[in-house]
């Protein structure tokens, strides 16, 4: 089996370099880039296991490219950046990325985030591709939701792990701990704030009564819990 692979996007050199150093060390391989122009052309030809994307980028705004590879590609993605305020960590995570990592970093961190990252992923019930429910059908494969009529509307990769997370757990509550255990990532104020977003969007998408949700209900002060009839395929 290949070890897994993990594109590099960052326009500074160093950081390049510091990183592939680190991530080869631990056994991974690596790409990297210096624009989004060459790191997205690559994804045509091979969709990496993790991309770490920087958000300060010459030739496009980072956050807008990390949405795009959440939602259209279904990328794991794990941005590195400068910008530490808790409101662009929060941003990040809302777009669709999987974890946030500031500069300066330790690159031993890195490391073990993106191993935390693939462990989520491998350790999660592999239940299928596709799963229905009260007359939803979640695509994981294609990240998109059908309704009844046919009608698709895309997800994110993260927001398809909060997904999947319910679908495999429905009619039992799911508590915060339990969610920042299965998904990964750093515990803390953005983390939850993300979850908040991410179950809301969610339930935006699933069509869902804000004031008296069908699918997803909350449990305040407990958690989550999914109350629909699942059945994987």
């Amino acid at each position: 089996m290949n070890a897994p692979l993990v594109s590099i996007l960052d326009d500074e050199p160093e950081i390049r370099a510091i990183l592939t150093e680190a991530l080869e060390e631990a056994g991974f391989r690596t790409q990297s880039f210096s624009r989004a122009r060459e790191f997205e052309a690559a994804l045509k030809r091979v969709v990496p296991d993790v991309c770490l994307v920087d958000l300060s980028l010459p030739d496009t705004d980072g956050l807008t490219l990390v949405h795009r590879l959440a939602l259209e590609r279904g990328a794991t993605v794990i941005i590195i950046s400068g910008r530490a305020q808790v409101q662009d960590r929060v941003t990040g995570l809302e777009l669709g990325a999987d974890d946030y990592i500031t500069k300066p970093f330790d690159p031993a961190e890195v490391v073990a985030r993106i191993r935390a990252r693939l462990r989520s992923s491998r350790s999660a019930p592999q239940s299928g591709q596709t799963a229905r429910f009260n007359g939803w059908i979640a695509h994981f494969d294609r990240y998109v939701l059908e309704d009844e009529s046919g009608t698709e509307t895309p997800f994110s990769h993260a927001e398809g792990e909060v997904l999947r997370l319910f679908l495999d757990s429905p009619k039992r509550l799911i508590s915060r701990a339990q969610m920042q255990d299965g998904l990964g990532g750093a515990a803390g104020e953005s983390f939850d704030r993300a979850m908040d977003v991410r179950i809301s969007r969610l339930r935006t998408k699933l069509r869902e009564d804000p004031k008296n949700p069908r699918l997803i209900k909350t449990i305040y002060g407990a958690g989550y819990i999914f109350l629909g009839d699942v059945s994987w395929s």
